[in-house]
């Protein structure tokens, strides 16, 4: 897996653009079809869509964003609004997933204007509370960065045991944070989250937005799904059995079948609730 990710960042290596002088990674591929913008969550850079990505380059626009070192969720999301204007992305499809999701969903809500399409996948629908659940209970201010990256390797040590089914994701997880994320970059990440404002009313049409979760996500509770649902009504709910808080990574070809499916690539069907 992770050969097959680096060979992808080989044939499309980061470009960094400042942005209201933060530094953001950008991944651009594809020239013709809808446009989609990518959002990873805490533990990857633009290049964790990469299956996706691959499959979809032919036939669609893609922008994949990889955070800067500072700034809060507020300057991030006027910061991409600017970037989607300043190019050939406007009316792009937005995919979130985690704290990206959270960030689509605020992007969604306060600066609709240029975006076609929300897909909210594996995300929340608040913050409260937050700052009591680690690592954002940690002192993001004054923790050493060797310290985050160990209680990141140790929450995902289980996960690299020899038998565990998403053994291969959890090696790629922990190279992430050891080797790909820099740390400044993983706690603007957190901080990003932890101080996040609540989320406004949706303003994309209930047509328009998607939900994406799993059923064994580790990080997102049966009762936080639900509450998600709830509040972000949408005309279609993926949900996988299994796929962990990951399914991108590890079920990619059927999470590119919804991608297609939202883009318009491919017909949707009718039912409100899908099961993978």
């Amino acid at each position: 897996m992770i050969d097959c990710r680096d060979q992808f960042t080989a044939r499309h290596p980061e470009q960094r653009q400042r942005l209201n002088g933060r530094e953001w990674g950008l991944l651009r591929a594809g020239d013709t079809g809808p446009a989609l913008l990518m959002l990873p969550g805490t533990l990857g850079r633009g290049d964790i869509f990469w299956q996706q990505i691959e499959a979809l380059q032919g036939r669609a626009r893609i922008m994949a964003l990889s955070y800067p070192d500072s700034g809060s969720l507020t300057e991030w999301a006027g910061d991409i609004v600017a970037l989607l204007r300043e190019s050939d992305m406007q009316g792009a499809v937005i995919l979130g997933t985690s704290m990206g999701g959270y960030l689509a969903q605020y992007l969604g809500a306060t600066s609709a204007a240029p975006f076609s399409g929300l897909i909210a996948a594996n995300t929340l629908p608040s913050v409260k509370g937050i700052d009591r659940e680690m690592p954002y209970a940690l002192n993001l201010n004054t923790i050493a960065p060797d310290a985050l990256v160990h209680i990141f390797a140790t929450g995902m040590a289980n996960w690299t045991t020899p038998g565990h089914p998403y053994a291969t994701l959890g090696a790629l997880l922990l190279a992430e944070v050891k080797t790909r994320i820099p740390a400044p970059e993983l706690i603007a990440r957190l901080k990003a989250l932890k101080h996040a404002p609540e989320l406004p009313p949706p303003a994309l049409p209930k047509a328009h937005s998607f939900i994406i979760d799993s059923g064994d996500d580790h990080l997102i509770p049966a009762a936080i799904r639900t509450m998600l649902a709830v509040r972000l009504p949408v005309r279609r709910h993926y949900h996988f059995e299994t796929g962990s808080h990951f399914p991108y990574v590890i079920r990619p070809d059927t999470y590119t079948a919804i991608l297609e499916e939202v883009l318009g690539l491919k017909p949707m069907g009718a039912d409100a609730v899908v099961t993978l």
